[in-house]
């Protein structure tokens, strides 16, 4: 069996009403995407068995494939197994490996477990069984290769389905389908979308294996250069060859990094470099020292972290001087580049970031509106200023500021 196009129907009234947002969606199209397998449809449906059903049965009539995440849970509410393995005309029997994990979890965690839980164990006949390494219910592979059909079953909460699918379900796809994708993006920050596009859109359109496609988000432009085959280094140097060709144009100089985020290659180059940075801010909140911190390892080259909302704060942890202050106000170049000072003097580190601004919606003025923002950095090098008139609401102007900042940590150990 080929494997030519798939579905992916995501389980959950909670989906629907918007108690959570459904990431598992954009992860597994991303993988199967990296298999050369066509989707051109999802979709969410609640825990209702009729509408699931019909849901189910559309999909199978379009794809040859179809991926359901949730519902496997072991709560009345919880029938994505039942529903699939009705439409496919299979019963559910124990599956006792998946019952004698279940219950080593529970007896793992000193927990009882009830007798619902068995349920999670029952597994439609002659299915593919994924056994769940993060959670308790496992999931599954339902096949009819007569009719050219597959469903596959995983479990809804995303750490417990993105372990299972990297681990369980692309070996398990790699034999029905001999196509591959190989995608390298390229980050690039300090230059807009449409001057990106406008440089390199004579390459853009000349260029059908890989393609280059440009997004946007949250202030970065991500090229996704892509290259298909049958062959997975053969498609791997394409990409490289094609992010060669990037490199030499004017955008060049604004990428900085490859299949990462602005976060961790800060967090790289400074432990590379064996560098250390602190941070101080106002209008930003302590968002700067969050991006840092959730990255993994970031401990090597981040200590220190203080946010200085008032003034008072300002001078006593600072040194910011209260006479800087009364002259040109919290938010001003002048008091940005005391606070990196300031922080850089506290915490020892190399580098000294600071943010001092107007994120709104109210506190702006003519001489000072809602979206300036000045940025202080201090290193042995000296202290300089970035002035910065940044849009569209309080939580953007935030994290905006915090992006600029990174990247300003960035060039000054560069």
């Amino acid at each position: 069996m080929n494997i030519k196009n798939a579905e992916i129907l995501c389980v959950g009234t909670e989906i629907l009403i918007g108690d959570i947002v459904n990431t598992n969606a954009a992860y597994i199209s991303e993988r199967l995407a990296r298999l050369g397998i066509n989707q051109y449809y999802q979709a969410v449906v609640g825990d209702n068995p009729e509408r699931l059903s019909d849901a189910i049965k559309g999909a199978l009539e379009r794809a040859d494939l179809l991926i359901m995440s949730g519902g496997l849970g072991p709560t009345y509410d919880d029938l994505t197994k039942e529903t699939a393995a009705a439409c496919m005309g299979r019963k559910l029997v124990l599956n006792e490996e998946a019952l004698e994990r279940i219950k080593q979890r529970f007896a793992f965690r000193c927990k009882t477990m009830t007798g619902n839980n068995e349920k999670q164990a029952m597994i439609p006949e002659g299915s593919t069984v994924f056994q769940n390494d993060a959670g308790t219910a496992p999931g599954c592979a339902i096949e009819d290769f007569e009719k050219g059909k597959i469903i596959i079953m995983l479990p809804g909460p995303p750490f417990e389905m993105k372990k299972m699918f990297d681990e369980s379900v692309m070996p398990y796809l790699q034999k029905f389908t001999d196509k591959r994708f190989v995608s390298i993006n390229v980050n690039i920050f300090g230059m807009g979308e449409s001057e990106v596009e406008n440089i390199l859109k004579d390459l853009m359109d000349s260029s059908l294996n890989p393609t280059v496609a440009p997004y946007c988000g949250n202030g970065e432009v991500r090229l996704r250069v892509t290259a298909s085959g049958h062959d997975e280094e053969e498609c791997r140097k394409m990409c490289l060859d094609m992010v060669d060709k990037i490199q030499k144009t004017e955008v060049g100089g604004y990428i900085y990094g490859f299949d990462t985020d602005l976060a961790c290659t800060v967090v790289e180059n400074y432990i590379k470099k064996g560098k250390t940075i602190a941070t101080a801010e106002s209008c930003t909140g302590g968002l700067i020292a969050k991006r840092i911190t959730d990255v993994a390892g970031s401990s090597e080259m981040f200590g220190y972290g203080v946010v200085t909302y008032s003034n008072e704060a300002k001078i006593k942890l600072l040194s910011v001087k209260k006479k800087t202050l009364e002259n040109y106000g919290a938010v001003s170049k002048e008091t940005a580049a005391e606070m990196a000072e300031g922080v850089r003097n506290l915490s020892g580190a190399d580098v000294g970031i600071a943010t001092t601004g107007i994120a709104g919606p109210g506190g702006g003025s003519e001489e000072k509106p809602v979206g300036l923002v000045y940025l202080g950095i201090s290193s042995e090098k000296g202290t300089r200023t970035v002035r910065l008139m940044l849009t569209s609401g309080r939580d953007r102007v935030r994290l905006l500021a915090s992006t600029n900042a990174l990247s300003e940590a960035l060039k000054e150990i560069k």
